[in-house]
């Protein structure tokens, strides 16, 4: 069964579905795997058992192929795949031997030049000046004044009905509003930025339209950076645009590049790392029933989802010089995709890892925001939208469980993962919640 999303700009995107034009969520997840690969872990635990890192051969595509697409070309016809705990650490925590750099051939055409391919100097001047923009008190205030009005907004719009879809109608909207409110978008202007997010990340299947997205982010961040040089506020472009590295303020294209890398990462992976907790808690109802009793279980029940079922599966990385990892050779320039998703389940790293266990005792920490320097810059956000997100469907979905009448729910994808949908059904209650003004 499938349910409509909440009449919400954000929510709508799938709007220029109905008016004829391709649905670029659809079309990027259909490209990503999602809806087909549903179980890729066993490979990974073939691959990690003969070695921990393999040579992959990639297709030369014709031109206008998705294998000749200029991101995936810049990875060259080998590229090295890591899958196991230790090769992953390595190359994750080495950047001397492994730079981001690669990124400025990929992901770079489109983003600008942003912490994404930074390493060294460079990366840490500018991290500790994006840093400045997620402190303790702006956390507080996007949860009391973004983050929790969102997320009720759309459990208002269907929580009368007593069942819902919570991707669609809760776990996909939310964190573009909270993203697109952080950076002090309008709100009139919400859809678009969520749809032009998607666009920009679609960059590998659909490079010429991932280009024009992210131009056409330049020009709705244009206006409002020059709005804020002259009246900042406490939005993020007001932080970046009063901010200095080496004593120069960030131009234009420096801010853009930090908006268009934040746009897509701070909404996918939010949607998708929620919605895959949730799939966990839904799916084991013991465990869903102990964190609804003990809220002390929401840190590691939060990390056990990270761990078990992470929003993106690779990253990459390009080695620097000839080298080696777990005893494979690899070439000065080569790229290297280290398998996140597989580190997160290996054996030798954490017993029987294929089970989703929230009261697991994290010993080995997991992969799931990244690792060594370039750790997710985001990951404190992260935690507190998911943490925030359990508290009001605990709180205002009484009973919450899978709709028994739904077909086979399950997470599914080759590079992003999540569900496609979660429908529940629960106690029906009041649009306005106890206590809200």
């Amino acid at each position: 069964m499938e349910l409509p999303p909440p009449a919400s700009s954000t929510a709508n995107i799938g709007a220029a579905a109905a008016r004829g034009i391709e649905d670029p969520f659809d079309a990027f997840n259909a490209a990503s795997g999602q809806g087909n690969v549903r179980d890729p872990y066993p490979l990974f635990a073939q691959m990690r058992g003969n070695a921990g890192v393999h040579l992959i051969e990639l297709p030369q595509g014709e031109p206008g192929t998705p294998s000749a697409s200029p991101l995936l070309s810049a990875l060259g016809r080998e590229v090295f795949l890591a899958v196991s705990y230790e090769a992953v650490k390595e190359v994750l925590t080495d950047a001397d031997r492994f730079t981001s750099r690669g990124y400025a051939k990929s992901m770079g055409q489109v983003m600008g030049h942003s912490i994404l391919e930074m390493d060294g100097g460079e990366h840490t001047r500018h991290r500790k000046l994006l840093n400045r923009a997620f402190t303790r008190a702006a956390l507080k205030r996007w949860e009391l004044d973004l983050v929790r009005p969102a997320i009720d907004r759309y459990i208002d719009a269907f929580v009368e009905s007593g069942r819902g879809d919570l991707v669609r109608g809760l776990c996909f909207p939310f964190p573009v509003e909270v993203i697109a409110g952080m950076i002090g978008v309008p709100e009139s202007q919400h859809a678009d930025f969520h749809r032009l997010a998607v666009e920009l990340i679609s960059v590998s299947f659909n490079f010429e339209q991932g280009k024009a997205a992210s131009q056409q982010l330049g020009e709705m961040f244009r206006p409002l950076v020059e709005e804020r040089r002259v009246n900042p506020g406490v939005d993020l472009i007001s932080v970046l645009a009063a901010a200095e590295v080496d004593g120069v303020k960030l131009d234009d294209e420096q801010i853009f590049a930090f908006l268009r890398l934040l746009a897509p990462a701070g909404a996918e992976t939010t949607y998708r790392s929620s919605s895959n907790l949730l799939f966990g808690l839904l799916s084991n109802p013991a465990q869903l029933d102990a964190l609804r009793k003990d809220p002390s279980l929401m840190p590691q029940a939060i990390e056990e989802g990270i761990r078990w079922e992470g929003p993106l599966l690779t990253i990459m990385r390009q080695a620097t010089r000839d080298t080696r990892v777990a005893g494979v050779a690899i070439p000065e320039g080569a790229s290297v995709v280290v398998n996140v998703g597989s580190a997160n389940r290996d054996e030798r790293a954490f017993e029987d890892p294929e089970r989703f266990d929230i009261h697991r005792e994290h010993t080995v920490p997991h992969m799931g925001f990244a690792f060594g320097s370039h750790l997710c810059l985001g990951i404190h956000l992260a935690r507190m939208e998911t943490r925030v997100l359990l508290e009001a469907l605990f709180e205002r979905l009484p009973g919450m469980r899978l709709d028994p009448e739904a077909d086979d729910v399950h997470i599914t994808g080759m590079v992003f993962r999540s569900p496609l949908s979660l429908p529940v059904v629960f106690e029906p209650g009041p649009v306005s919640r106890a206590g809200a003004s």
